[in-house]
């Protein structure tokens, strides 16, 4: 091996085909497409992987069965009482931003839970959305406060109360039967 073969094969600056140069080209007038068809008209796409030539595809013949709450999951950053221990001074506010600051939670996340495992001598003010009950024991121990965060509100399930009500202050209550 020497010098001259280490970038072979190695194309970092490939120009685009340019079709529809004429006959010296070699891909001129139908661009390499190929004459008449489907697949020669501008726009077209070729079938996708799953596509089996208009029969019925594998992944509509298999039975599908259950059912999984995965898009639902609310998806937790989880940290113990020994980080907080390590990574924050006596008397501070533990919240998510500080968790982001300090770098122990990287991302984005629904919420903030805290587990009991470590030991905490500081006191803290932590504020998550769930604490296991070690946890709680631990931070109220070492002097700390515990706060948990209040819950999104469940949206109104019955929409047509707003109207039933508008209705009812226009012509009254409903008759009963």
């Amino acid at each position: 091996m020497d010098l001259t073969t280490v970038s072979t094969g190695i194309h970092k600056r490939k120009l685009k085909r340019r079709v529809g140069r004429g006959i010296g080209s070699g891909i001129g007038k139908t661009c390499g497409l190929g004459t008449k068809g489907q697949y020669q008209s501008a726009g077209s796409e070729l079938p996708g992987s799953l596509f089996e030539g208009g029969q019925m595809p594998l992944y509509r013949r298999w039975p599908k069965r259950g059912f999984s709450n995965a898009a639902f999951a609310k998806e937790y950053a989880i940290v113990n009482v020994g980080d907080l221990d390590a990574r924050f001074e006596a008397n501070s506010t533990v919240d998510m931003a500080a968790l982001k600051q300090k770098r122990l939670v990287v991302g984005t996340f629904d919420g903030l839970r805290i587990l009991g495992d470590g030991q905490l001598t500081k006191p803290l003010t932590v504020k998550a959305d769930h604490f296991s009950k070690t946890a709680e024991e631990k931070i109220k121990k070492a002097g700390g406060t515990v706060q948990l965060l209040p819950k999104p509100k469940k949206p109104v399930k019955n929409k047509m109360g707003a109207r039933q009500k508008a209705l009812e202050a226009k012509y009254g209550p409903k008759p009963k039967k």
